[in-house]
Formats: structure tokens, sequence, C-alpha cells
């Protein structure tokens, strides 16, 4: 089998018969070809068929109401008592609300609030005592008229069915719909959108010595067969986003095979979420232990999922995040403004 990566570029010098990259600002004109086994090869986009092209160029839809024409920025806020970085800190009801608008007010385009922690050897934890962290608080988001979109962070239907009735209005499964059979259903039943995250494993053996053939591919090849399985169930292409897991069952050298090479996964046709705040991996390199002080090179990342044009953005530090794309994307603007107004003559 054959991959195609566009190679993505946001620089003011456009070259002649540039493409978009998923009707973003961003655009390519040359693409890796992968195969299992070969060296890449870079080719001229010109050279591929409309039919390849198609995944990597179209527009996506918008997902919760959020275009996907730019990075939006989800803003991480977790409920438990165990979560690898902010655990027990806004657990409790009146905690948890400051922090949602706190998060709001520092830029977040989204709140993903999850009641159970799937940091490497967490406990599962049971469905209602996470309906009971979790649904309170989006009702009382909602309440209080906060309108951004929710994404409920969970694996299991009762918990997405009583955040969806509370507010909700994203699902976002770690497990992409294969811990609980009914989680599909709901989603299509409510016809709410959801994140399909690659994982190897659980949360309790996910870091035990994880393999691949070639992560990058298999990555690939693993959450294409999960969007299949979602469109089964009745949920279309046009609610799913994908997420490669970072940090999931990958070591350090996974997780930067997937950041360097991100783009290969708009060839699936679904916006990107890309989820690497404060985790392991950035902490190893910058040889910082402490998650709460990862938030640098946490940003480093974000900006380079971007460049690979990432549609979501899943972080804890919202203002830091939001405020070097905003430079980020005006030292870019020139080209974007530029591929804009092409697309309009």
């Amino acid at each position: 089998m054959t991959y195609v990566r566009p190679i993505p570029l946001a620089d003011a010098a456009r070259p002649e018969g540039a493409l978009p990259l998923a009707g973003g600002p961003l655009f390519f004109d040359l693409v890796e070809i992968l195969e299992r086994g070969r060296a890449p090869v870079v080719l001229p986009a010109a050279e591929l068929d409309p039919a390849t092209l198609a995944p990597l160029t179209a527009p996506r839809p918008p997902v919760a109401g959020l275009a996907m024409g730019r990075p939006q920025i989800m803003g991480i806020l977790n409920v438990t008592p165990d979560s690898f970085s902010d655990g027990g800190r806004f657990a409790a009801l009146p905690e948890a609300l400051a922090q949602a608008e706190a998060l709001v007010a520092a830029g977040a385009d989204i709140l993903d609030i999850g009641g159970e922690s799937t940091r490497p050897g967490a406990a599962e934890v049971e469905p209602a005592e996470e309906i009971r962290r979790t649904a309170p608080v989006i009702e009382r988001l909602r309440g209080q008229g906060i309108a951004v979109p929710v994404s409920i962070d969970t694996r299991k239907a009762p918990v997405a069915e009583a955040a969806l009735i509370a507010g909700a209005d994203l699902v976002n499964d770690v497990a992409a719909l294969t811990w609980d059979a009914g989680l599909a259903a709901v989603a299509a039943r409510r016809e709410a959108p959801v994140c399909l995250m690659h994982a190897q494993g659980t949360p309790q053996t996910m870091q035990a010595d994880p393999r691949y053939d070639d992560v990058l591919l298999d990555v690939y090849d693993w959450l294409a067969e999960r969007i299949r399985a979602a469109e089964a169930a009745g949920i279309p292409r046009a609610r799913i986003v994908t997420d490669p897991g970072i940090g999931f069952g990958k070591t350090l050298e996974h997780n930067l095979a997937l950041l360097r090479r991100l783009s290969l996964f708009h060839g699936l046709g679904c916006p990107i979420l890309l989820g690497a705040s404060r985790k392991r991996f950035i902490g190893t390199l910058a040889d910082e232990p402490s998650a709460e002080r990862r938030m640098a090179g946490s940003v480093a990342v974000a900006l380079a999922g971007a460049a690979q044009g990432a549609q979501i953005l899943r972080v804890h530090d919202v203002r830091e995040t939001r405020q070097a794309l905003i430079l980020w994307q005006a030292v870019t603007r020139e080209a974007a403004e530029t591929a804009a107004e092409r697309r309009q003559a």
C-alpha cells in the first residue's frame, strides 16, 4: 500500500500551482510517498490523480460549530484526583467551574472535560463516579451561560450520554469506540461529533514495551479502520476527528516519528487533533521531571503541530499557546492572505 503525505508550507513565496492543505491557510506542492520497507520518495503534487489529492485538499466541515480552517485551542479540564499534571486541583465543583471560566477567558475555543485519568498506570473509574464528576460541571457551565463547545473525554457510553444531556457537544474517546460497544450508538443517535484516538493497550498496560512495525503507518491504518467502524455505526466522516495518540502506547521515538510526519493523517479526510501537552516525552527531552514546568516545550510542540496543519490543539496552557499561535500566524499571514486572494480571483 502507498501512503501520501503532503509537505506543508506557510511561506510568503507560494509556489505556482500549490494546493491548499485541508482547506486551511497552509499549502503544499510536494508530497512524500511512503511504503512499508521502502525509502520515502518526494514527488510534485501535480503528478497525483485528483482522487488521491481530494482528501488532502478538501476543506473540513465545522466540528461542534468550530471552523476547521484555522487551529482551534482545546483547553483541558481534568476533574479527577489523579491526572498526571493537575490531578486533584479541579476535582471539586467550585474549582472546576472557576478553571473552566479561566480557560475560556484565556482563549480556549473548546473545553475538554474528563473525569477519568488515562495517564500510564491509571485505574479505571466506574461510570457512575465518572458521571458524578463531569455532568454537573457541564450542566452548571451551560446554566452560567458559558457558550463555548464542550467535549466529554470518556470511553464509556453512559458517561457520554449524561454529558451530552447536560450540554456537551463532542465525545473525545481515547479508545476510539473500542472500549464500550454502546458509545458509537450514543454518538450516532445524538448526532454528536467524535474524536477517535489511537492507543496501544490500556492505561494500565500501554507503556509496557510498546512495539510497532512502522508506528506512523500502523497508526494511520488503525485510525482508517476505526473511521470505517464509526461510519458503519452511523457516524458520518464529517463528524469525525482523528488523534494519533501521542504518549498512548508510544516510546519517545514513536512520538517523534508521529510528530515529524503528522501531516500524513490529512489523508484520512478528517480534522487532526494533537494532544501532547506536558507529556512525559517533553520532560525527557527537556530534562524536566515536573509536568507543570513543561509549558514551553508543550507550546513548541503545539506550534509544530499547527505547522503540519493540525486543526485542534489540546493543551493545558491555553493563554501561552494562544499567544504563540497569534505570533506564528502573524509571521505566516502574508502567505495565508495571498492564498485566500488567489482562491477568490
